[in-house]
C-alpha cells in the first residue's frame, strides 16, 4: 500500500510539472483584446520603434 502511494505521489509530481511546463511555454492569447480593437499600448509602441528602425 505504501509503494502505491509513493508511486502515486511522484506520478502526480510529475504530471503537475508537466501540466505547468506545458501552460509556461504557451504564449499567451490576447485574442480577446484584439477581438475588442484594443491593442495593448506597449506592443503597438515597440512594433512602431521597430518600424522606424527598418525605415532608418
Amino acid at each position: 500500500m505504501e509503494k502505491w502511494l509513493v508511486v502515486a505521489g511522484i506520478w502526480a509530481m510529475c504530471a503537475a510539472c508537466a501540466v505547468l511546463f506545458i501552460r509556461g511555454a504557451t504564449g499567451r492569447s490576447d485574442r480577446r483584446a484584439i477581438a475588442d480593437g484594443h491593442a495593448r499600448a506597449a506592443s503597438r509602441a515597440s512594433a512602431g520603434d521597430r518600424r522606424a528602425a527598418l525605415n532608418d
